[in-house]
């Protein structure tokens, strides 16, 4: 088995590729290794990737390169041929892409069409890709379901992650690609991006500067632990898609089709209060915060709660970590990094 994952040195995609060498499989990374954060921290996840091939003597094998430029990925998959993708690639962030939509639609839209194609004309057994919570957008209904609409984005990078969903589901019926989309909810854990709530608001504390806290503190999050992440995508990574035959065309299940495509969504199902996930940041640093509050910010929602019964019932498996023990870890983590 070969699997390429894009976006290795990104959050997610520096902890996945770090269980598949850890688990014996081959790995392509792929990463621009753009400057929307730190690149050290990028070149440091990089680096450990590397050094863990090494010592387990497996292939690891890093590409510099833009998904926006097919020939960057055409090449890898003419030389690799890969059979699993795992797509973690994109211009992440909400509030960013209120004020640079068209590095989003480079990256989210171009990018996932050119790997489209490239499982189009070089055939794999399965493409997974990340899609996000945000697409829920305006609905209200909780807990999120896959069955639930979401056609009332209320962000640019939420409406870009529907639309991959939308990309995906005409390739798997016209070219017969498995395909399956991961929802996931609010992801933390060490190695994080900068722009991430844990990472600024443990950094602000430390630093003994203010923390801003929007909607007034009255957000509730179903913060999801890297790990239960990693450990879903995993058991997902051979358990393909399938064609549903008695797919009902006349009521249309938005998380399945006749065609080889799933939508799953990947959440802890605890939602917690926004303030008693600072609370637990402050035990762990043994600091309190200072906080100002402020009003809800454009293209953000005040709750987001995951149903992931689908998920479970495919690979037996529920994210169970509790945020006081994920907290802990990343604030050990974000001390050891920086020698604080």
């Amino acid at each position: 088995m070969i699997v390429l994952v894009t976006g290795a040195a990104g959050f997610i995609g520096f902890h996945l590729a770090r269980k598949l060498i850890n688990n014996g499989i081959d790995v392509i990374g792929f990463d621009n290794l753009n400057n929307y954060y730190d690149v050290k921290l990028k070149k440091d996840r990089i680096k450990i990737l590397k050094n863990d091939a090494i010592k387990l003597k497996t292939k690891f094998y890093f590409f510099k390169g833009n998904l926006s430029y097919y020939n960057d990925l055409k090449i890898i998959f003419e030389k690799y041929r890969p059979n699993i993708i795992i797509n973690l690639a994109a211009q992440a962030g909400v509030r960013f892409s209120i004020e640079n939509p068209s590095s989003y639609i480079e990256s989210n839209l171009v990018g996932f069409n050119n790997i489209l194609e490239c499982c189009r004309h070089y055939p794999i057994n399965h493409l997974i890709y990340a899609s996000s919570s945000s697409v829920y957008g305006g609905n209200t209904l909780l807990p999120f379901s896959e069955k639930h609409s979401v056609d009332h984005p209320v962000s640019l990078y939420a409406a870009t992650k529907k639309s991959n969903e939308l990309m995906a589901h005409s390739y798997s019926h016209l070219f017969n690609i498995p395909t399956t989309g991961l929802r996931f909810f609010t992801v933390y854990g060490p190695w994080g991006r900068p722009d991430m709530a844990l990472y600024l608001f443990t950094k602000a504390i430390l630093s003994n500067k203010p923390i801003k806290v929007f909607n007034h503190g009255k957000m509730i999050r179903d913060f999801t632990y890297i790990d239960d992440i990693i450990e879903s995508i995993f058991l997902l990574m051979n358990i393909y898609p399938e064609k549903n035959n008695n797919f009902d065309t006349n009521k249309p299940d938005p998380s399945g089709s006749w065609a080889p495509y799933r939508i799953l969504n990947i959440g802890n199902s605890e939602p917690i209060p926004l303030m008693k996930y600072i609370n637990e940041i402050e035990l762990s640093l043994d600091k309190k915060a200072l906080i100002e509050y402020q009003d809800m910010q454009p293209g953000d929602v005040a709750i987001t709660s995951a149903d992931t019964s689908l998920l479970e019932n495919l690979i037996n498996y529920k994210p169970t970590t509790s945020v006081k023990k994920g907290v802990k870890i990343f604030v050990k983590w974000f001390r050891d990094y920086y020698c604080l």
